[in-house]
């Protein structure tokens, strides 16, 4: 499939949106996506990812979407992907996230809005500011005077 100039610039918005979240799963063991995926163990991978989701994002925007898959051999390069849902208010984005030894990326299958604009422009910024509002704010301890 032929991609259009403001899919790459959203799969940039998500990469961006999401990288936290991204360094959160990989401190989860290979091992486990491994068990989980290949025994059908779809809640306990929804688990992993609404732990790490809570972290940086409002409850309910991001979540496990129909479950993972594993590209696995005896030679190359191990890599889990994850089907993910991102719901910021107004807006899904469905897209797969692979996570291998050295990187990971990710592949937007679909963006839906709730009240899309004619414009792809307008709607690809609409994304980034309801991304942006759908996150958690990490507030930083207040110094006493004294």
């Amino acid at each position: 499939m032929h991609k259009q100039a403001y899919s790459i610039s959203r799969e940039a918005i998500v990469a961006n949106a999401i990288q936290d979240f991204v360094a959160e799963l990989r401190m989860v063991e290979l091992a486990d996506y491994v068990s989980f995926i290949h025994l059908g163990h779809l809640a306990n991978l929804a688990d992993i990812v609404d732990s790490a989701a809570e972290l940086y994002f409002m409850p309910g925007t991001l979540r496990l979407g129909h479950g993972g898959n594993l590209d696995l051999s005896w030679s190359g390069e191990q890599k889990v992907v994850l089907d993910l849902e991102l719901k910021p208010a107004g807006a899904t984005v469905f897209f797969s996230l692979s996570l291998g030894d050295q990187q990971a990326g990710i592949d937007v299958n679909y963006v839906a809005f709730d009240r899309p604009a004619d414009e792809p422009e307008t709607n690809t910024a609409f994304l980034e500011t309801a991304l942006e509002a759908s996150r958690i704010r990490k507030s930083t301890p207040m110094r006493m005077a004294g």
